[in-house]
């Protein structure tokens, strides 16, 4: 169990809803789900992501439902004036539907469990704005957001460091590798 410790890269990931990958159709969420089935990574969802992933199929309520969820349960003042930071950036004019009362929870989340948040909702010439057009105001507030390309850039350069030091470590203690070193 130590060894299988030694694969972990120590990222939690939160996913939006629109990152569910029912179908498989979504690359880079095979290499992350294929990541978090190997135990390198963590991945969790928001219960309004999990919730609103939930439906349109059966295979979407499943794959969906197979995350462990996390739940907003703003209990301190600090909690509640982050909310309502979050929900002044993502929606100056207020949150006026219950989609976006459901991302304002979901960055919130991310925050509250110290995860990276992985979503394509915004910042592209479509819809400039969103959750990832204002990634650098979120990240003020201590909230990163990725797309799921960006994750598994990011995790494949980590697994690249972690591989040479073990290569490093069994160079200099003659143990040998494990099994996974350069596998993931």
């Amino acid at each position: 169990m130590k060894n299988q410790n030694l694969r972990r890269i120590n990222y939690r990931f939160q996913i939006d809803a629109n990152r569910i990958n029912a179908s498989g159709q979504l690359i880079y969420m095979n290499t992350l789900e294929q990541l978090k089935k190997n135990k390198v990574i963590r991945i969790m969802m928001a219960q309004p992501a999990q919730d609103e992933a939930a439906h349109g199929s059966r295979d979407r309520a499943k794959k969906a439902y197979g995350y462990i969820f996390t739940l907003t349960e703003s209990r301190t003042q600090k909690e509640a004036e982050l909310l309502k930071r979050i929900e002044g950036i993502l929606f100056p004019q207020g949150a006026v539907n219950q989609n976006e009362k459901n991302d304002i929870e979901i960055v919130f989340n991310a925050w509250k469990y110290g995860c990276i948040l992985v979503t394509s909702d915004g910042g592209s010439r479509r819809q400039p704005g969103g959750i990832l057009g204002n990634r650098d105001k979120l990240i003020e507030l201590g909230i990163e957001v990725l797309t799921d390309e960006e994750a598994v850039a990011r995790i494949k350069r980590l697994i690249l460091e972690r591989d040479r030091l073990e290569r490093e470590n069994a160079n200099i203690t003659g143990k040998p590798l494990p099994e996974w070193v350069g596998r993931d």
